[in-house]
């Protein structure tokens, strides 16, 4: 057995190459540097004998980096995927507005639709009333017609079978008719022409134009007026306008292309004369 080997050794712990490589590096410069200085600065210049520690990369600085860098990685992925996120959300939006609007666009085409369809609806069931009102009319006017059997009897002939209520009837069943003017009807009449075949009902026969009838019966002054009485509108024999007195205060006439054939009061439009042929 050695002599010392009882005696702990005092030798320093072994230092890498590397580490050893760096510090040699580092001192040969330093003590190149001394050197230079040594021979230009003052003989009596103590040296420098100092050294310079480098630091080292320890295992805690590794694994506070390696953190850092897996932290890193997260906030990125994090942010990878609120951007996914949100460009799906984007898209979901951008196709729920347009599900909204091929919606509202269908709901618009069937309103309309509707609507055309009851429009339609309404025109035709007019349509239908329109004809079953006229074809009542003609029923009533052959009726009228057969009753009175067309004698021909000449105004202001005191052997004249005729009404006044069966003038009236006539008219009333004209409610409605056009108005064109030079029209003998039987669903658009002008005012002379509706007067004329109105009398013809009960055998009279009138002149075509408002002149010659304004002049075809006994003239009557307008306050003392009879149901069946014919009103006419401008002088006696250049009259422009005939209707006929249906009681109190009306008249019936085919006025004017707005209004057809219509009821009036004669407060509104007061006539200047009229006659009797009943």
């Amino acid at each position: 057995m050695s002599l010392t080997a009882h005696i702990p050794s005092h030798r320093k712990p072994r230092r890498s190459a590397s580490k050893v490589a760096l510090r040699a590096g580092v001192a040969g410069g330093v003590l190149s540097t001394l050197g230079v200085a040594g021979a230009a600065g003052p003989a009596n210049a103590e040296p420098v004998t100092a050294t310079i520690e480098m630091p080292t990369i320890t295992t805690d600085l590794a694994n506070t980096v390696a953190v850092s860098a897996e932290a890193t990685q997260q906030v990125a992925y994090a942010y990878n995927l609120q951007a996914q996120q949100d460009e799906a959300a984007a898209k979901a939006a951008k196709a729920a507005k347009k599900d909204k609007a091929e919606a509202e666009r269908k709901a618009e085409a069937k309103r309309k639709a509707e609507e055309a369809a009851e429009k339609k609806a309404a025109e035709a069931a007019a349509e239908k009333a329109e004809q079953q009102e006229r074809a009542s009319r003609s029923a009533e006017r052959t009726t009228l017609s057969a009753s009175t059997g067309g004698s021909g009897v000449s105004v202001g002939s005191s052997t004249g079978t005729g009404s006044a209520a069966t003038v009236v009837s006539f008219l009333k069943a004209q409610l409605g008719d056009a108005y064109v003017m030079g029209a003998s009807g039987p669903n658009a009449w002008d005012c002379s022409s509706l007067v004329q075949a109105a009398y013809r009902t009960v055998g009279i026969d009138l002149p075509r134009v408002s002149q010659d009838q304004s002049v075809a019966g006994t003239q009557v002054g307008t306050s003392n007026l009879q149901v069946g009485d014919i009103l006419y509108w401008g002088g006696a024999g250049s009259a422009y306008h005939t209707g006929v007195y249906i009681g109190d205060g009306q008249y019936l006439d085919a006025a004017n292309p707005s209004k057809g054939v219509v009821i009036q009061d004669l407060s509104g439009y007061p006539a200047d004369g009229a006659v009797r042929v009943l």
